[in-house]
Order: C-alpha cells, then sequence, then structure tokens
C-alpha cells in the first residue's frame, strides 16, 4: 500500500552543500521518461482496455481517494493508489493504468502544490511502471478480457508483478533523489525498501486476491476493496497522528525539562558563589553514590538517577539564612527545626520538573535512618535505595571534608563510624560496599579541585532520561 514520490530533484544544493546536477539534464530525462510511456501506452492500446468503463472509473477514483488520505512518516508515503495501478494494470491494460497513475499525480501535484520538476518527475515515474507492469501481465498471463487467463495463475502473476513493479517505483525514486544528490541509493534500499518489504508483500497478497476474486463477482470484489482500503487508511492515518503529537509533546516536555534543569544547574552554581563548600559537598556526594550503586548492581538508569540526586540532594538549603548556613557553632533547637526543612523543600522544588518524580523521592528521604527515627520518621520499607545510598555518603563526606559544624576526620575513623552506625542510622549492606569502595580507592573527590566539581556537574546529557514521561517512575 506504500508508494514513493519524489519529493525534490532539483535542489541547488544537498544538506551538505554539494552541487547537484543541472535542471536541464533532469528535465530531459524526466520528459523523455515520460513521452516513451506514453508512446508505449498509445501503441499497446486496445478498445477492450477501457472497458467496463465503470471498472475504470472506481479504480481512478480509488487512486484519487488514497491521495486524499495520504500519509507521510519520515518521508515514506502511505496510500492506496499503487493497490488501484496494480489492479488496473492486471483487470485492464497498460493505458489504463498508466493514464490513472498520472492522473494521480496530477491530483497530488495540485493539492502538495510541487513544483514542475517534482511533478513531472513524479508522472514520467507514475507512467512508466504501470505500462511496464500492464505489458509483463499481459505476457504471462494472457489477455483478462479474452478469457485467456487462468483465475489462479492469473493471481499469482499479479502477485509477481505487483513486487516488480513496486521495486521499479522504488528504485526509480531513489536514483532520481540519489542522482540529485539528497539520498544515498545504498541507505536508501537498505534502511527503506527492506523495511518495507514484508508490508508490500502482505499488500501484494490482497491486491492478488482482489484480482482473483474479480473473476467471480466482477467490480464488486473491487468496491470491497475500495471501502475496506479507505476505513483502513483512516484508522492509520489517525492512528499515526495521534503518534505524531504524542511525540512534539514528549520532544516539548524534554525541552522544558532540560531548561528546567539548566536553572538547577545555574541554582547549583549559584549555591555554590554562594556557599562552595556545600556545592562541592553535593558534588562529591553525587560520585560517591553513583559508584555505590554501580557497586551493588542498580542498571545504568538508576545509577544515573542517583547521581543527579546526589548532585541535588542539599538544593532545599537555600532556605538557610547566612546564620545558619555559615555558622561555626552549635546550632540551636530552632535551627535544628529549619535545617530540617530542606529535604522537603528541595524535594518539592525538583518535583516540579516533569519525570523528576523518582529525584525528589530520593531527595525526601536523604536524612531518614534504617531504624525509622530520621527527619520525617519514614519506614525503612519506604525508604528508596538511592536515599540510603545518599545517606551514607552524605554521612562521610560531612565528616571528611571541611564544615562549618563539624572538624574533619581520617578516612579511617569515618568509615569506623559508618560501620558503627549500621543498621541503626545507615543501611548495613550500603555501608558495606562504601567501605569496600573507598578502602580500594576505586572513586575520590577533591574538594579543592574545580575540575571535579565542575565533571560532577555536567549531567545535561542524563536530563533525556529523566524529562520523558515514561523515565518517572521509581
Amino acid at each position: 500500500m506504500r508508494d514513493l514520490r519524489v519529493k525534490s530533484l532539483t535542489t541547488d544544493a544537498d544538506y551538505q552543500g554539494v552541487v547537484t546536477r543541472p535542471k536541464g539534464l533532469i528535465l530531459f530525462v524526466q520528459a523523455g521518461l515520460l513521452l516513451i510511456a506514453a508512446a508505449t501506452a498509445a501503441l499497446t492500446s486496445e478498445t477492450a482496455d477501457w472497458q467496463p468503463i465503470e471498472l475504470v472509473g472506481l479504480l481512478f477514483i480509488l487512486a484519487i481517494g488514497s491521495e486524499a488520505l495520504t500519509i507521510e512518516v519520515r518521508g515514506v508515503r502511505m496510500s492506496g493508489s499503487f493497490l488501484a495501478l496494480v489492479l488496473a494494470m492486471a483487470l485492464l491494460g497498460p493505458a489504463p493504468a498508466a493514464a490513472i497513475g498520472v492522473g494521480s499525480v496530477l491530483f497530488d501535484a495540485l493539492v502538495t502544490r510541487r513544483n514542475l520538476f517534482q511533478a513531472l518527475g513524479n508522472a514520467a515515474i507514475y507512467a512508466t511502471f504501470p505500462v511496464v507492469g500492464g505489458i509483463l501481465i499481459r505476457a504471462m498471463a494472457g489477455d483478462v478480457h479474452a478469457g485467456e487467463a487462468d483465475a489462479l495463475g492469473f493471481a499469482a502473476v499479479v502477485l509477481l508483478v505487483f513486487m516488480i513493479t513496486n521495486a521499479i517505483n522504488f528504485l526509480m525514486v531513489a536514483g532520481a533523489l540519489s542522482f540529485t544528490n539528497r539520498l544515498s541509493f545504498r541507505d536508501a534500499v537498505k534502511n527503506i525498501y527492506a523495511k518495507m518489504l514484508p508490508s508490500e508483500f502482505a499488500t501484494a497478497l490482497l491486491t492478488a486476491g482482489v484480482a482473483f476474486s474479480y473473476g467471480q463477482i466482477g467490480v464488486g470484489a473491487v468496491g470491497l476493496l475500495a471501502v475496506v482500503l479507505f476505513i483502513f487508511q483512516y484508522l492509520i492515518r489517525t492512528f499515526l497522528q495521534a503518534h505524531e503529537r504524542s511525540e512534539l509533546l514528549e520532544e516539548r516536555t524534554r525541552e522544558l525539562a532540560s531548561l528546567q534543569v539548566g536553572l538547577l544547574s545555574t541554582v547549583l552554581q549559584t549555591l555554590s558563589m554562594r556557599d562552595a563548600m556545600t556545592a562541592r559537598h553535593s558534588a562529591a556526594v553525587a560520585r560517591y553514590a553513583r559508584e555505590v550503586a554501580k557497586m551493588l548492581g542498580v542498571d545504568e538508569r538508576e545509577q544515573d538517577l542517583i547521581h543527579t540526586a546526589g548532585l541535588l540532594h542539599d538544593i532545599g538549603k537555600f532556605i538557610f539564612p547566612d546564620s545558619i548556613l555559615f555558622a561555626n557553632r552549635k546550632l540551636t533547637d530552632d535551627e535544628w527545626q529549619t535545617v530540617k526543612l530542606h529535604p522537603e523543600q528541595g524535594a518539592k522544588l525538583v518535583r516540579k520538573i516533569e519525570g523528576y518524580g523518582p529525584v525528589a523521592d530520593i531527595i525526601y528521604c536523604h536524612h531518614e535512618r534504617f531504624d525509622g527515627n530520621g527527619y520525617y520518621n519514614v519506614r525503612l520499607e519506604d525508604i528508596p535505595l538511592g536515599s540510603r545510598i545518599i545517606a551514607a555518603a552524605d554521612t562521610y563526606d560531612v565528616m571528611t571534608s571541611r564544615d562549618s559544624y563539624r572538624r574533619p576526620v581520617s578516612s579511617e575513623a569515618a568509615l569506623a563510624e559508618l560501620r558503627r552506625v549500621a543498621g541503626s542510622q545507615l543501611d548495613p549492606v550500603v555501608v558495606e560496599a562504601f567501605v569496600e569502595m573507598i578502602e580500594a580507592r576505586r572513586v575520590s573527590f577533591h574538594h579543592a579541585d574545580e575540575a571535579d566539581f565542575e565533571l560532577e556537574l555536567n549531567f545535561d546529557l542524563r536530563v533525556a532520561d529523566y524529562a520523558s514521561p515514561r523515565a518517572a517512575v521509581a
């Protein structure tokens, strides 16, 4: 059911800037093919070919009507006109088939406002392969008007000629586009024609079945086909349009999410300017967390999600006044209540980004404890694995790096503390993986190294995975 049309034969340069062949030469080839096809059709035309006239009219209406419902998806046209043309070749002859083909092309040119070169090129193609197909069918199956054709053998010939003329149609269009440097002929055959073959063969079987039925019930077989074909095309058209709208919406969602994530990245950069230690701490936690997730067998998509959550886990600290953010003293009880709000506030901010719900969930729970006595007393079974991993990474980095309210300790002392609180504050499985990572020196973060911070912050390539609505699954 798919046919191909030439969209542009005469662009002065292709997308790579390669100069195409002269337009005059293209016009000469097109006109020559059209004249040869017209002359051949005239020489092979018989009065009986145009009878019954109702069949001619029905096939012409079928071809034109199919053009009105034509669907173009990534350069491939879906239309019933090719099926109508093959039936015209089989049931009428070369001349009526060519006339219907050229007629459908002229209709298409008027509707789509194709230029002279495009219209002439399509007319040449749609006059040539119907003539070739009509002659082949007559040569192999005999004259259907004279009753020479055997019904079953005739259907087999129609099936074969359908595939042959379909290949001729494709090769002529692909050759024309290749000739004008708009398409690689080899790629077209491999990536378009080869993928079309199964559906083309199915359509060829349908066409052969109609040709076989025509001998039994006459024009009614074609009429029934027309009804089925139009309904099918309408349904396919509606489905593809809905699919394209869905893809467009998804693409716009990704673009919006990319913008939003870019803003979050800017926020982190701003946080770095306000409090470089907190920003670098977030980058360190992200690096540690991703490596631990990998060691625990988490898939790469989830690793990236946890990494992103690590980068953003302290973004809620924007609510802190300077008296808390830069405090070099023990915090008061009221100040601690403010500190405890930052996971919730950070999660609320991140959740506004389409598809970032799982990241927000991890951020919300990153200060929850294994024993259920965390900031918000979330039960263990409701704490995401990413939150447990970030909790361990967060605890280690706070202890080992310079902090506003804690003196740094050695890596060995920090790991010993992690093991001490495993099972109460932290997940024991996560702690063991974290200890193994640090002791094996699998990864490290240098807080004074600007390159380390920028490397962790550069997560734009991961945006597409979370910006899609399909990714919004924990």
